[in-house]
């Protein structure tokens, strides 16, 4: 069942409001964050599994789904990863979560990112998911990344891409048939919404042009100050996605970037791990946190 046991709800906060649904119960809760374009919605297979052992809170990120959309910049910083961070930790801490875990797939891993090298007193394990630091991934493009991520350089652009999107969501996000036995109906319907939003569509292409500038900056600097993730990581890729062919191992970049213990798993399905394999993922989360031991309350 979509979310069983879940509510739903929004946290007014100080720069954004966000909608969120939390469930379950049990230490240490569990923050998951979803990529682009979607909503918290890719998570509904996953959350009421990782539910059963611990509480878990799924919120759309500024900019997407049903949360708010501040006013942006010159420099896209409202869009900054860090911005983004800033909002879940507000949210963590309204909820009453003092430490936690925090997954995050595609976009939203550029923000578990962010939020665990700008708080890492906050988190105790750190879940990666098809993705690696957007400034290893620019530091390393070449034609084969520039042919298959041209949409980054595309969206970085000003105008054009969010008036070739609204003008046919289905057209240039894909067959919504197909997405739609992929995803579940609600969740195909959220993420309907979503895209048909001509105003999360612009807040979607300003966590995009963030990326290539501001967030690229703060990763650079942290590089440069040799600040790197200090908890536990499980870093999880899809055999079906293009990480392995762009990068070799993948999992040896996220090495470099971290201090503690990283775990490598791979699925045998394509980009959207949440909800091609949703069993295999809440497994895996759930192991990795039992890992964490007693400190992880």
């Amino acid at each position: 069942m979509y979310f069983k046991g879940f509510s739903i709800a929004r946290a007014t906060l100080s720069q954004a409001t966000l909608r969120y649904r939390q469930g379950g119960s049990g230490d240490p809760a569990v923050l998951l964050l979803h990529g682009h374009p979607r909503t918290h919605a890719t998570w509904h297979g996953v959350a009421p599994l990782l539910a059963e052992r611990h509480s878990v809170v799924c919120p759309d990120l500024r900019g997407y789904g049903e949360s708010s959309k501040p006013p942006s910049d010159a420099r896209h910083a409202p869009y900054s990863k860090r911005s983004m961070a800033s909002d879940l930790v507000e949210l963590m801490t309204q909820l009453g979560h003092r430490r936690f875990i925090v997954a995050g797939h595609d976009r939203g891993a550029y923000v578990a990112l962010r939020l665990t090298l700008d708080h890492p007193d906050l988190v105790r394990g750190l879940v990666i998911l098809d993705a690696v630091p957007i400034s290893e991934a620019l530091r390393r493009c070449g034609a084969e990344f520039a042919q298959a991520w041209w949409h980054w350089f595309f969206f970085a652009q000003p105008d054009k891409p969010e008036a070739a999107i609204n003008r046919d969501p289905n057209g240039w996000y894909g067959d919504p048939e197909q997405k739609r036995r992929l995803m579940g109906d609600r969740a195909f319907e959220d993420y309907q919404r979503a895209i048909h939003d001509p105003s999360t569509v612009i807040a979607m292409l300003e966590d995009y042009r963030a990326g290539l500038g501001i967030d690229r900056e703060h990763e650079e600097a942290d590089r440069a100050a040799g600040r790197k993730v200090r908890c536990p990581l499980l870093f999880g890729w899809a055999s079906g996605d293009d990480l392995g062919r762009l990068y070799g191992n993948p999992v040896e970049i996220w090495r470099e970037w971290c201090d503690d213990v990283v775990t490598e798993q791979v699925f045998d399905c394509g980009h959207h791990i949440a909800e091609e394999q949703p069993e295999q993922l809440a497994r895996a989360i759930l192991g990795f946190a039992k890992g964490l031991g007693d400190e992880a309350s």
